[in-house]
């Protein structure tokens, strides 16, 4: 019952860093309250897994501090990762800006974790409830489960975020951390759909389904993907990307011809019988959104009867039209959640609490909130790696 180290969360941060520790000849015990190993990896990428993501930097990520990720991505890096990844023999691919899939399977990717625990020595145990944790009189940590209490000299807490509560989420790593003093910022769904107000919802939900190439910003944050009409709002790349950096009140600004001078495609057609919701086609925009959205522009027209004036203001609305969400679909619809444990609290070399020696903190229970695209598993790898190299 007595272990070098104890690991709370057997997921991808969690994984890595029990193997990791274990390769150091550290003994490890990684203990998880869920049946299967790792759901975030197994569902992530439609089950293909967007492992990480090769342009993987400190200012794809949001935090309080932003420079707090810097040491860990420096100490395991992507090719790191892939290294590993090759060295199993699973096939990959990069489907676009950077991002590394699976051919086959996610389970691969698992597999390949639990492959390494085992080998590294690491005592795995599931379905395990966690009813207490504090400081023995060792100066280290008692964990009292329901398979018994256990003794360890270093804590490492890898439990994930409140995002996806339907695999088994939870907040134990913010109580813990509150429990030894540790602060905790502002938690909220990170990478999730936005929702519409009442009056936008009638207007736009017929167009659920309608995507769109777009550039949405939110002061001079930016992403270049694409927008999804849902029945209850925007979703698509390029939302959840803004998502993380959007507060409650606050316009999204959408450019919806990104490639094209929209005034001077406007004055082109200025003696054009045409219906401008036809010509939009020509951009690539199905008729059904040309429809609902000029005529919440008052624009349905034809090209000859719009005035200078009013081309004017209709390019201007093409490229900056602004949007004020109603909120976010939650936590069951967020794949990641922003906030956490604070990093001025940790040690950005190691992951420890300054303030309480041997406890530790990894992954999406810290506050550090990835881009989309494979940039949170490579902050779960990186933060997994230092941490185990150090507890």
């Amino acid at each position: 019952m007595q272990f070098d180290v104890i690991v709370l969360g057997a997921g991808a941060a969690g994984m890595m860093c029990a193997a990791t520790a274990g390769q150091r000849g550290r003994s490890v015990l990684l203990l998880d309250h869920a049946d299967k190993l790792a759901e975030k990896i197994r569902i992530s990428g439609g089950g293909r897994s967007n492992f990480t993501n090769i342009h993987a930097r400190h200012d794809c990520y949001v935090s309080d501090n932003p420079n707090f990720c810097r040491s860990a991505l420096a100490q395991f890096t992507p090719q790191h990762f892939i290294a590993m990844v090759e060295r199993h023999g699973i096939a990959y691919h990069e489907k676009k800006l950077g991002q590394l899939f699976c051919d086959d399977s996610s389970q691969q990717l698992i597999d390949m974790l639990d492959a390494e625990c085992r080998d590294a020595g690491v005592d795995r145990r599931m379905g395990v409830q966690i009813a207490e944790v504090g400081r023995n009189d060792a100066g280290g940590f008692s964990v009292a489960t329901s398979i018994g209490t256990f003794q360890c000299q270093s804590l490492v807490v890898a439990t994930g975020g409140l995002s996806i509560p339907q695999i088994g989420a939870t907040g134990l790593g913010y109580r813990i951390a509150e429990q030894f003093g540790l602060p905790v910022t502002k938690l909220d769904p990170a990478l999730v759909p936005l929702t519409f107000h009442v009056d936008d919802v009638a207007r736009f939900a017929p167009l659920a389904g309608v995507s769109l190439d777009v550039e949405v910003r939110i002061g001079k944050v930016r992403f270049r993907e694409n927008v999804l009409f849902t029945h209850k709002g925007l979703s698509g790349p390029a939302i959840l990307q803004i998502s993380s950096y959007w507060q409650p009140g606050q316009e999204i600004v959408i450019d919806l011809l990104p490639d094209t001078d929209a005034e001077a495609w406007l004055e082109a057609r200025a003696g054009s019988d045409q219906l401008l919701a036809n010509a939009m086609g020509e951009l690539g925009w199905p008729r059904r959104f040309a429809e609902a959205w000029l005529d919440g522009q008052g624009a349905h027209l034809r090209g000859r009867d719009l005035s200078p004036k009013k081309r004017r203001q209709l390019a201007e609305t093409l490229h900056n039209w602004r949007v004020l969400p109603n909120g976010t679909q939650g936590y069951k619809k967020a794949e990641v959640t922003r906030g956490g444990v604070s990093t001025k609290a940790l040690s950005s070399k190691t992951m420890e609490a300054a303030s309480v020696p041997g406890l530790y903190f990894i992954g999406e229970v810290v506050d550090i909130t990835g881009w989309l695209g494979g940039y949170n598993f490579q902050w779960a790898w990186s933060s997994g790696f230092v941490a185990g190299k150090n507890c």
